[in-house]
């Protein structure tokens, strides 16, 4: 039986059956001597898989290229090529100069006064605007499109390497990544990428055991996106069964100054006497708090099946997410074994979308790289993807049919309604295999070859501080059954 410290790369083609079958699509799998080292390193293999898939995703939007990004055009919906870049391009002033937060859009030109993107996301959207080259608007804003899908593109390269350089031992895991169809299908929706690669950074960091780049990477992921704030949950949690507190208030100080140093300048600039903080900077802010329930979301579907228009869901949302986070801390401090990083991030992440009242199909690109760290089973990732994928199309095809009169040629209610269902379910499914890892270790794939936390950093390894029932005296990760190393076959090679 080897030990995790042998170094040696694990394949996914020799310890997963599914894995094994889809690369005879390349040749099958590596055999015992093939040749380590050479050009074909697994991280520049995904990088260009990566590269090729995010391609097929931009080929994919090609029938909206020329006449189907325009408001009443159901083209969009019905190629399933709809995206939020050239829309917003005119609606919310980039077209005209105008600088997010501070000038106030036009009625003529959104239904928004100001941008209702966080700060960050917002310097995206910018930058991209001074770089496309002027023209007519409708061809300016198919420029404008081209540019945000080549700095996301960029983006999608350093979630790739993040997710495959975060498990050492494990890098091929991130080939999942690269060939996930609904990451290439919604990467150039919107511009969550962008939040994404921040917080592949951080847990890339946070493995490298670099508390405070972690968390300066967490703070600037947050001022892009807000989800990536729920991290601090899980860092807590197991900063609190391990006795870690130094590094955790390392990781959150430099998470607060981060978010700070970008929103403050905008913060302080007021629009007088009666307005202490900038409408522009809190419109990202006041939008979510009023936004009513909307699409994708459990919520919709609860409110279209009882018919209350669920006013208070704000409320709903917030406790449901509050009694989940609490759950998490139960599992985190009764777990037989200290769950690893990747597992409570992902869970953590999982439960906000599923108890978010929208859900947006790029919300897909949160979970991605989350899965993959926290449970790299391909079955299971199959699954999953395959229900968000039926999500991707049934929600362009539900527009579609609510968007062209009287015809309604698309998707009804009804067939909308299973698909929501399904993608909560997909979700759901998840969840349960990584609690259930949780709960019984010796199924983590993860752990199978020794390894305790590989996206643990300081955690990795360390004894526990502080557990609760049975749990306690469970002692050090070198200290558990043998039963719980067991190694699955393992080389250098450089294929999967």
């Amino acid at each position: 039986m080897r030990s995790v410290r042998d170094g040696r790369l694990v394949r996914p083609t020799q310890e997963d059956k599914v894995a094994a079958a889809g690369s005879e699509l390349v040749g099958g799998p590596a055999g015992r001597r093939a040749l380590p080292g050479g050009w074909r390193t697994p991280v520049r293999v995904i990088v260009l898989v990566m590269i090729g898939m995010f391609a097929l995703g931009m080929v994919q939007k090609l029938p909206c290229y020329n006449h189907g990004w325009f408001f009443g055009a159901t083209t969009q919906y019905t190629h399933a090529c709809y995206s939020d870049i050239p829309h917003l391009f005119a609606g919310r002033g980039f077209d005209q100069g105008l600088i997010p937060y501070l000038d106030e859009i036009p009625r003529s030109a959104g239904d928004m006064d100001y941008l209702e993107y966080p700060v960050l996301t917002g310097l995206f959207m910018e930058v991209a605007a001074l770089l496309t080259p002027g023209g007519s608007s409708k061809h300016e804003a198919q420029l404008y499109w081209f540019v945000n899908a080549g700095m996301l593109l960029v983006c999608a390269v350093v979630i790739a390497y993040c997710t495959a350089r975060t498990h050492r031992r494990r890098p091929w895991d991130g080939l999942l990544v690269a060939l996930a169809p609904a990451f290439a299908l919604t990467a150039t929706i919107n511009w969550d990428l962008f939040a994404v690669a921040l917080t592949a950074g951080a847990m890339l960091a946070w493995s490298r055991g670099r508390a405070g780049t972690a968390g300066l990477l967490i703070g600037l992921a947050a001022a892009a996106k807000l989800y990536p704030v729920l991290l601090l949950w899980p860092l807590f949690l197991l900063c609190w069964r391990a006795g870690r507190w130094k590094e955790f208030r390392t990781s959150v100080s430099a998470a607060v100054i981060a978010w700070l140093v970008v929103n403050v300048p905008l913060m302080l600039v007021i629009d007088g006497p009666t307005a202490p903080i900038r409408t522009g900077w809190a419109k990202f802010y006041t939008f979510s708090q009023e936004r009513p329930v909307d699409y994708g979301s459990l919520w919709l579907l609860v409110s279209q099946r009882t018919g209350d228009p669920l006013e208070d869901v704000n409320t709903y949302a917030t406790v449901l997410m509050a009694l989940g986070a609490l759950a998490l801390g139960a599992l985190c401090l009764y777990a037989p074994r200290r769950p690893r990083f990747a597992q409570l991030v992902f869970l953590v992440v999982a439960l906000f979308v599923l108890t978010n009242k929208v859900y947006s199909p790029q919300y897909v690109l949160w979970l991605i790289p989350l899965v993959v760290l926290a449970r790299p089973k391909w079955r299971d990732f199959l699954i999953w993807q395959t229900c968000e994928v039926l999500y991707f199309l049934a929600i362009w095809f539900h527009l579609a049919y609510t968007g062209d009169g009287d015809k309604h040629q698309g998707l009804p209610p009804e067939g909308y309604q299973l698909a929501i269902v399904l993608h909560l379910l997909g979700t759901l499914y998840l969840c349960v295999m990584v609690v259930r890892d949780v709960l019984r270790p010796d199924r983590d794939v993860i752990r199978r070859d020794g390894s305790d936390d590989p996206s643990g950093g300081v955690l990795d390894g360390a004894p526990d501080a502080f557990v609760l029932g049975t749990a306690r005296g469970a002692g050090r990760t070198e200290e558990r059954p043998e039963a719980m190393r067991v190694q699955w076959g393992t080389g250098s090679g450089g294929t999967a």
